[in-house]
């Protein structure tokens, strides 16, 4: 226990959690400055030298933000933040590719079944799909 309590007591660990509360106030003054459509699609970074670093999900949202820059910094400058410029930076996220879906067949003996069992509900809608399902075979 001593040895957790030590590593956690690091000077690198007190900076890094400085500057994590830091950021974490930026946002929340990021979002209630910025427009809801905005800010679900952005979110703020550091402050460094008056100046707010914004990252945009895409273009659109960069653009948009830029032609709100002077009512964003005269609501920041209300909220007590020494802001003078605010630099904004598209920050694209990834999605993952989707699977591509795969196509099971059926047995040859499996369709014959299906088949057989779709031919005696013929003219039943359930009779109907076990003719068509068993049309997916190998």
């Amino acid at each position: 226990m001593q040895r957790l309590n030590t590593l956690l007591k690091q000077p690198e660990l007190n900076a890094l959690n400085a500057r994590n509360q830091q950021t974490q106030a930026t946002q929340k003054i990021w979002e209630a400055i910025a427009p809801d459509n905005l800010a679900k699609f952005s979110h703020a970074g550091s402050i460094q030298n008056q100046q707010l670093t914004v990252y945009a999900d895409n273009s659109v949202v960069a653009a948009k933000i830029k032609l709100l820059l002077p009512s964003l910094l005269i609501q920041l400058q209300k909220q007590v933040c020494e802001v003078t410029a605010i630099r904004v930076k598209v920050q694209v996220k990834s999605t993952p590719q989707p699977k591509p879906k795969i196509r099971r067949k059926l047995t040859p003996a499996a369709a014959s079944s299906l088949k057989n069992l779709g031919k005696k509900l013929s003219g039943t809608a359930l009779g109907d799909a076990l003719e068509k399902l068993s049309k997916n075979t190998d």
